[in-house]
């Protein structure tokens, strides 16, 4: 089976998204564009505690930044989102499989022998 993402990708992903604060980041920007001030407003953080988590999320690729005058925007990033769907989806296309006894029982019979 392909992988769509390198081991250090899916794990900087992964790591990225796991923590709650993150989570909670990913899902205010699932409907759009953010103002920074919006996100500290609305998820009730301090602005270097979300800066921080922000600047974990861009460092994953997950998550694009834009100035406008003072004002700094965030919008998830579409491309990385869809490479980790397709990873997780390549995951799921066999999990539910048995895995093939044939070369077990094969190497029983050379050890019995």
């Amino acid at each position: 089976m392909q992988r769509t993402l390198s081991r250090e990708k899916s794990s900087q992903l992964l790591k990225a998204l796991s923590d709650p604060i993150r989570l909670d980041v990913i899902n205010a920007l699932a409907d759009g564009e953010r103002c920074v001030c919006d996100l500290t407003r609305d998820l009730k953080l301090a602005q270097s505690k979300l800066s921080f988590h922000l600047k974990v999320l861009r460092n994953a690729d997950l998550v694009n930044d834009r100035k406008s005058g003072r004002w700094i925007f965030y919008r998830l990033n579409a491309d990385t989102i869809g490479e980790l769907q397709a990873w997780i989806g390549s995951l799921a296309i066999n999990c539910r499989q048995a895995a093939p006894t044939q070369h077990c029982l094969d190497a029983a019979i050379t050890t019995e022998s």
